[in-house]
Formats: structure tokens, sequence, C-alpha cells
């Protein structure tokens, strides 16, 4: 008889983007005729840029010729990509990398779910709340995070930080020891972010009790204030706690691409149970080589030209077009006399619902009455309850179409 891995029964019913695509579909097949903008996932809709989709191409053709094809590549990424990604993500913030510090793969969301595997049981988690939800299904799934209450909405074994208005939507360090800290900012889903004084924080916290920061960076690319870090490793010390994962999948719209990278520094150490410290990053080594064969050689090719002179500008642009849809949506929002977070350094919006509704409540009035779809802040965590998370990733038209149907329709 084959065993059930009974962690999963620990996982709500459905995934959140699952469940709102299902409220989604009921709603189309009973109204067909109704012209719904969704606002939720946050998938992209500008197509690749032109230099990438030509290395693409490219690389495509070499693959045709003998002389040119590629089989298995190195795990852990081409060389080609992995030292343009230092040259031009690191180098010009002051941060050195080896190339054997960077490793390529198929997605930050893969990366965050996966990393987990290399700590035990019984390290103590810390995440946001609210907070993305692979983070904490993930480790549900390993069975880190003891069981569910269902009227705290929260496992009984993760330590949360509650990101509310009264602290600004920012955490506090923790109260009580942990050994995982999950970070993402610029934030999915509330849009804010860190200062670096903020951020050294927890690096100082990480450094003081042996913990590991899992940060997730992957909307870097939208932050507009030059004093907001892009990378954790701007702090001094982060080189010894922290893991930091990145992704082409917004930034060059590669969702359906699928490519990004993780840091993983050698000074970062992970103790076994008589205190001896190993390098995390040859752990990570091991378990891709064991469980992944990388990423293919012409998506590595297209990633590799969002670096050129070319394909900068054009993935530049791309983001400008993202974060006019960010300021469209925020200020139509305030005028509208909603209360929003978040849109200046992020492509999300995170917004309170009015009149104290409850989120999905309002996702059901927001879909049926301006036929517009966004993601219940509940689905990201007890402290989403009451809030509203809408993305800039949409069309220009279908943004200030939803904006104004949300103006007129939801007063």
């Amino acid at each position: 008889m084959a065993k059930l891995n009974e962690n999963y029964l620990k996982l709500p019913g459905s995934y959140l983007f699952s469940e709102i695509a299902r409220r989604v579909n009921e709603f189309k097949s009973q109204h067909p005729n109704v012209d719904m903008i969704r606002l939720g996932i946050g998938d992209v809709t500008r197509p690749l840029a032109p230099a990438v989709v030509e290395a693409m191409k490219n690389a495509v053709d070499e693959m045709g010729k003998p002389e040119s094809f590629r089989g298995y590549g190195p795990e852990q990424g081409y060389d080609f990509l992995i030292e343009r990604i230092i040259a031009n993500d690191y180098r010009p913030r002051g941060i050195e990398l080896g190339k054997d510090e960077v490793f390529v793969s198929d997605g930050a969301k893969s990366d965050t779910a996966n990393f987990q595997e290399i700590f035990g049981l019984d390290n103590v988690m810390a995440v946001t709340d609210p907070v993305y939800p692979v983070y904490v299904d993930s480790n549900v799934m390993a069975g880190r995070t003891g069981m569910y209450d269902t009227e705290k909405g929260q496992y009984g074994k993760i330590v949360y930080l509650p990101c509310t208005e009264e602290n600004g939507m920012k955490p506090a360090l923790p109260t009580t020891p942990v050994d995982m800290i999950y970070l993402c900012f610029p934030n999915n889903p509330t849009g804010m972010t860190l200062t670096k004084e903020e951020l050294r924080l927890w690096v100082d916290y990480a450094r003081e009790n042996n913990a590991i920061i899992l940060f997730d960076s992957a909307y870097e690319a939208f932050i507009r204030e030059e004093e907001v870090p892009r990378s954790i490793y701007e702090v001094e010390g982060a080189r010894q706690v922290a893991v930091e994962f990145r992704s082409f999948s917004k930034t060059a719209g590669f969702t359906g691409t699928r490519c990004a990278y993780t840091v993983v520094p050698k000074d970062v150490l992970v103790y076994d149970s008589q205190g001896q410290g190993h390098s995390l990053n040859k752990l990570w080594l091991r378990r891709q080589t064991t469980k992944f064969n990388g990423v293919s050689y012409p998506v590595q090719a297209a990633a590799a030209a969002v670096y050129s002179e070319e394909g900068k500008k054009q993935i530049r642009a791309t983001i400008d077009y993202y974060m006019e849809n960010a300021r469209i949506i925020r200020e139509g929002l305030k005028e509208a006399g909603f209360k929003v977070f978040g849109g200046v350094n992020a492509p999300y919006i995170w917004m309170k619902t009015p009149h104290n509704m409850g989120s999905w409540e309002f996702f059901d009035k927001l879909m049926a009455e301006a036929h517009v779809v966004g993601t219940p802040g509940a689905g990201f965590g007890a402290n989403g309850e009451g809030y509203f998370r809408l993305t800039a990733f949409g069309t220009r038209e279908n943004t200030e179409k939803a904006i104004e149907r949300i103006k007129t329709r939801m007063k």
C-alpha cells in the first residue's frame, strides 16, 4: 500500500491562484459575454525584447548544426550568462561574486520552494505576513510548520512577522529565536521596500543568531528610488548570512520562457547536530546536480541578451511601461478614495478594502460589478485579510479601463 506524505493534508484546499482561476471560470461560464480584465496574477503582457528574441533564434539555429549542437550543459549555468549577471547586476554596486556562487535555474519560484530542502525539519522559520504563499507551502510539504490553525489562519510552528498599517507594512525583527528568515523586497504582495539601514538590522540579527536570510529580490529591477538597495549584499556582512533569489520573469518577460538565478556565497554556513559548519554553497550545488539538469542553452542565450546594450534599452522601456501602469493604478485608486500602498518601487499595488469588507468578498464584488480580477489579500496570510492586490502587468488599455471601472462602479 502506497503511503501518503501527510504533510500535504495540512495545505489549504487549493493554491491561491488556482482558486482565483476557478472563481473566474465559474463566473465566465455564467456570463460568457463579459469583458473581464485580469490584474490578479503577476503574469506579464509585453512581448520579449527584440534583442532577446534574436539571441534565442540564433541559439536555436546553433542547436540545429552538428558543429554547434549542445547537449547537457553545466547544471550551474553557462559561464557566458553567469559572467554577465555578475558584471551587470552586482559589480556596479560594489559587490564581487565568484562564478561558482551564482546558480542559473528555471525560476525563482522553484528555487525558493526547493531551497528549504537543505535545512533540518527542526529549524524555526520566520515569514512576513502577508507573504508570498510558496515560502510557506513548500515548508508545509516538508513537515516543518506544524498544524494549521483555521481560526488564526496560521501554522503553529511558523514565526509570523506582521506587516500592518501601524508599522508601515514593514516587518519587525523576531522577538523569539529563528533559524530561517524569508524576506521579499520589493515586496510581493505589498509593493513596499526597505532602506539600507532597515535591511542592515536584519543582517545584524542573522549574524548574531546564526540565522540565514532567504532574500527574494525578484522585483529589484522595478526600484525607482536610488536610495533603495537592489541587493542584500549591499549591506556589509550579508555574504555570511544571506542567499539571494532573482528572476528574469518580470524583469524581462520570461514568465513563459523560464530563467532565474540564485546567489549562494561560499561564506554562508549551515550547522549539523554537532555544531560543525558546512558550506551552503556546496550543499546547494549537490542538490542541483542531483535533481536539476540545467536551463536550456537557447533560454540562457536569450537571458544573456538582456545585458546587451540593445537589450538593456528594450528591457528598461518595458519596465517603464509597467511602472507607468503602476502609477495609473495607484493614483486612480487614491482618487477613488481607497487607501493604497506600494506601486512606487514595485509593480504591485496593495489596497485596503472598503467598509471593512473581507478580501474574498471584495474579490467577488469587484469581479461581478467592475469585471476586474485582482488578488484577495487573505490568500497571502492572516494579515492580508481586509486588503487586495492589483498588478501593473496588464496592457495600458486594460489598466486604464480597469481603473475607470473601479472609479465609476465601486463607489
